[in-house]
């Protein structure tokens, strides 16, 4: 049997489409002399397709186009994912179906947002044949059901086809992205062929001279995640219809890899750099930024604030404040603090939208993941933008994808090493500045590991504590030997750390995330619609309390 693994775009909630491109892979199989062609789950509809589910129109669509493709399997049998209304509570199933000569019938089902997160193939045994199907539609850069099929053909001694879903779905703020990649594995659970990611095309398999296993290759980690990075960018622009974008770079690390990913992605052409210098920022991370710049072939300006931050300095401190509720001769103050979020917000609300405006772009949000884990960055500052591509990446992911866009993309340093090797600093005071070593507040080496126990773990501060007091934190959060001593002295002192980053992850900084711009996710855990969460604030637990006080009596 020649078994056709169909790796094929879907465009959610285009039935219409997918249809007409499914007949034309249909075609190409059928001259390629397959017996069976298997396309992804949810191949007709897409997945995530919000309110559009509960349109018993759109379902009805889908049985008729299921019916025109049951058509097209003439001579060749078709195995596809859809859609379908259910008699149950649940509403709508996945349903993958067989079709030949006209005939049409479910070979399986599931309930289709019964498992949250969780993504897993339709599974289908062929009859009389040694052959199990798995339909996927699972997004992220390496597909989760792969790691569970191998397991699979060795429990049921059976080969497994695998093919899953390729292209750009999203939940609104969240975007996911699908690789399209073909998976076999021998009824021994030896994966034997994977096709490249994120390319359309036909894998044909002759069942009766299975390819011998293939050797085990390893790459670094970060390498699937470009890859996802890349392609997800190039999607997302085309689909807004976007040829341009305007990146704020600062000399750092996050602004200096967006700018490498997109340039990467869009070419150099399509791209154009704006760096916008307080009397903060020192000749050192102007010097980087104009490196990179230069590096990278972009376009570029230098667009100076402080005049525009001192004018609305001195305009606001000597308006008046009127009103019978007013004191007299009332007026603001300016407190150091707010003048930090005014240069953030004089960037990206003034600057860049306006340059994005003229260029005929948009502009990018450079932000991480630790920063968006507590918050910090400016609202309607540097966290605005059309779109957010470094956000399901610690920073300790953003260094990695620095040095890999180094040394294996480019070939050659266009983000300068000493952008890499600076002390991380958002420059917004004399307390950050970097020539005398002073950054962020954020230590990455430690916090990176403590926010992802929080985000992506799950954990609270009582297993946080916990672990401090029984002397295994590092290894818990998998960060580097030594920091907790060096980094806080006292058990006061790591409580006290602990506490302030706990209450602004589950305080100001959820208000922040629900207005961020969205997010290309990585892991399944990205800020959005992959972390259900409540502006609750911080709790504190009896056991915490317990072992806090018990921490504190004894220091």
């Amino acid at each position: 049997m020649k078994i056709a693994l169909i790796s094929m775009e879907v465009i959610p909630g285009r039935p219409d489409l997918n249809a007409t491109h499914m007949r034309e892979k249909i075609a190409e199989a059928k001259a390629a002399h397959a017996d069976l062609a298997l396309f992804p789950a949810l191949s007709l509809s897409g997945l995530f397709l919000g309110g559009v589910w509960k349109q018993s129109t759109f379902l009805r669509d889908l049985a008729d186009y299921a019916e025109e493709i049951a058509a097209a399997a003439d001579g060749i049998t078709v195995v596809f994912g859809n859609a379908a209304q259910t008699d149950s509570c649940t509403g709508v199933r996945r349903t993958l179906m067989e079709a030949r000569d006209g005939a049409l019938h479910e070979v399986a089902h599931t309930p289709l947002h019964g498992t949250g997160n969780t993504f897993a193939p339709l599974l289908y045994e062929l009859p009389n044949e040694n052959i199990m199907l798995a339909a996927d539609a699972s997004p992220f850069p390496i597909c989760f059901g792969a790691r569970t099929l191998a397991e699979t053909a060795r429990e049921k001694h059976k080969n497994i086809f695998c093919i899953n879903t390729l292209g750009l779905q999203d939940k609104g703020k969240t975007v996911y992205t699908f690789p399209g990649r073909a998976h076999v594995f021998n009824a021994n659970g030896e994966r034997v062929l994977i096709s490249p990611a994120y390319q359309e095309g036909i894998t044909l398999v002759d069942t009766e001279q299975m390819p011998a296993p293939l050797p085990q290759t390893a790459e670094a980690p970060i390498a699937p995640i470009h890859r996802m990075l890349r392609y997800a960018v190039q999607k997302f622009l085309a689909r807004i219809r976007m040829e341009r974008v305007v990146i704020g770079i600062s000399g750092g690390i996050d602004s200096a890899v967006a700018a490498a990913l997109y340039v990467d992605a869009i070419g150099a052409e399509n791209v154009l750099l704006v760096n916008m210098p307080s009397r903060f920022n020192s000749a050192t991370t102007k010097g980087l930024a104009a490196q990179l710049a230069e590096n990278l072939g972009c376009r570029h300006t230098v667009v100076p604030i402080e005049e525009s931050v001192a004018h609305t300095v001195t305009q606001l401190t000597e308006v008046p404040i009127m009103g019978k509720a007013a004191a007299k001769g009332e007026h603001l103050t300016i407190s150091s603090f707010v003048r930090e979020n005014m240069q953030a917000r004089d960037r990206s609300g003034r600057v860049l939208a306006t340059v994005a405006a003229a260029w005929g772009a948009g502009f990018t949000c450079n932000a991480n993941k630790a920063e968006s884990t507590v918050g910090y960055a400016t609202l309607y500052g540097d966290q605005a933008g059309f779109l957010s591509a470094l956000a399901d990446l610690w920073k300790y992911q953003v260094y990695d994808l620095a040095r890999y866009l180094n040394d294996t993309v480019y070939g050659r340093e266009v983000i300068p090493q000493g952008i890499i090797d600076i002390v991380p600093s958002a420059e917004l005071s004399d307390a950050q500045n970097v020539d005398e070593g002073k950054g962020d507040p954020i230590r990455y080496l430690y916090h990176d590991y403590l926010f992802r126990a929080f985000a992506e773990e799950n954990c609270i501060p009582e297993d946080i504590l916990t672990h401090y007091a029984d002397g295994d934190l590092e290894k818990f959060i998998d960060c580097a030997n030594g920091l907790v001593a060096e980094y806080f002295p006292t058990a006061a002192d790591f409580i006290s750390d602990l506490e302030r980053w706990w209450g602004l992850y589950t305080g100001m900084a959820v208000a922040k995330r629900i207005q961020s711009p969205p997010l290309l996710s990585v892991t399944g855990r990205a800020y959005g619609s992959d972390h259900p969460e409540s502006q609750i604030g911080a709790y504190e637990t009896i056991a915490y309390r317990t072992l806090k006080e018990k921490l504190q009596r004894n220091n």
